[in-house]
């Protein structure tokens, strides 16, 4: 049964449970006493006849590969590997760089392009990602078309297109193909500081444990910042602090707490210049934003009671109620795996229920999160409100 599963009595339980069956009834259809099915969910009396596990798996209405939790891959993990190939395809096309005149209909307005960017941009921050797979090559093809047709005015839809692609693949654990993306978003804002350092916050991310990004953070973060501070727009702040946020996030990643802290002190310092409730440039940037990332910090560097102690915090926070809602869910992750280097399952247990209630996608289609979830639920302490989503995802 493998001694990473849950403890099949555990799983009995929560069948049973969904069944709707009380443990008398379910004994009674079992020809077992009350205290025999007690005694299998505790663990206390083990399962190893596999005619008992047939009969058992009978009355749950499952097949015993369920109840041995050996689940075959969820069709919907299938489903995003095949739409992750379909984006692969979109970015392999190379009209837009040899400037090739594209097949099939005429290009898109540079109005409704841009409308179809910003549907995908709040597509990705409400954390509707399998949406976004299937929009995204659509919209790929789209940008390279308009950019063949007019580079400079399709240059912006490009690069958005790119940034969220790679904002996407980063969220889904391909980090070649994000790195590609983030890759062609540079490319694409080359000559245009405001662009280029929109796209070197997603490169940031698929950087994140490079130590040699920070200096590339930072020589954007810089190139963006007002020369006169009293003249800067919260455009322009955003942009510098969430640079910032990046770099002190791979510094955190490489060890370097000091340097973390005075990169997300100075951001903090910029953030208080913006306020939160804006997303300026698709940031999110604001006190709340860098509050969060010191969160993500203190788990980088192993500081499990740091991490709980500002996330407890800042989800108090008016400011942490606007963020987008991939950005919370992001940081309910975060909190999770803090909780769990305080050596408090029941706390990650609690802000992942909460994280799969706001965002399901960030639960059910991040590979890292599946396997926190996973590991959470077989954690012998963790409560069984955790197992049901285990359970649901075929981890179990």
């Amino acid at each position: 049964m493998g001694g990473d599963s849950l403890p099949i009595g555990r799983r009995v339980a929560y069948l049973r449970v969904r069944r709707k069956l009380s443990q008398q009834s379910f004994a009674d259809r079992l020809g077992k006493s009350k205290s025999w099915v007690d005694k299998v969910e505790r663990g206390v009396r083990p399962l190893e006849r596999m005619s008992t596990i047939r009969e058992v798996a009978a009355v749950l209405r499952v097949d015993t590969a369920t109840l041995l939790g050996r689940e075959v891959q969820p069709a919907e993990a299938a489903a995003r590997g095949a739409g992750v190939g379909r984006i692969r395809a979109a970015l392999s096309t190379y009209e837009m760089a040899l400037g090739l005149p594209t097949a099939g209909r005429e290009a898109l307005s540079t109005d409704r392009l841009a409308r179809a960017v910003e549907h995908a941009w709040t597509t990705f921050q409400q954390a509707r990602y399998p949406r976004l797979v299937e929009l995204l090559p659509g919209l790929l093809t789209e940008v390279h078309r308009a950019h063949v047709r007019n580079p400079e005015a399709g240059r912006a839809a490009v690069v958005q297109a790119y940034r969220v692609t790679a904002a996407l693949l980063v969220k889904l654990d391909e980090g070649s193909l994000a790195w590609m993306a983030a890759e062609r978003a540079m490319c694409a804002a080359t000559g245009d500081r405001v662009l280029l350092a929109g796209a070197a916050v997603q490169l940031g991310q698929v950087l994140r444990a490079s130590a040699g990004a920070r200096s590339v953070m930072l020589a954007a973060a810089y190139q963006v910042a007002p020369a006169d501070p009293d003249c800067g727009t919260p455009q322009e702040w955003s942009l510098c602090g969430s640079l910032l946020v990046q770099a002190a996030l791979i510094a955190a990643r490489a060890g370097d707490d000091r340097t973390a802290d005075e990169l997300l002190d100075e951001a903090a310092e910029m953030a208080a210049r913006v306020g939160d409730g804006h997303d300026h440039h698709r940031t999110g940037f604001g006190p709340a934003a860098v509050e969060v990332g010191r969160v993500t910090a203190a788990v980088e560097l192993g500081d499990g009671p740091q991490a709980v102690a500002r996330h407890e915090e800042v989800i108090g926070w008016e400011g942490w109620r606007w963020l987008p809602v991939e950005h919370r869910a992001a940081h309910l992750v975060d909190a999770a795996h803090g909780y769990l280097l305080t050596g408090d399952p029941v706390s990650a247990a609690r802000v992942l229920i909460r994280t799969d209630s706001i965002a399901p996608a960030e639960v059910r289609h991040r590979p890292a999160v599946r396997e926190l979830v996973a590991h959470v639920a077989r954690v012998p302490d963790a409560p069984t409100t955790i197992t049901p989503i285990a359970i649901g995802l075929g981890l179990l």
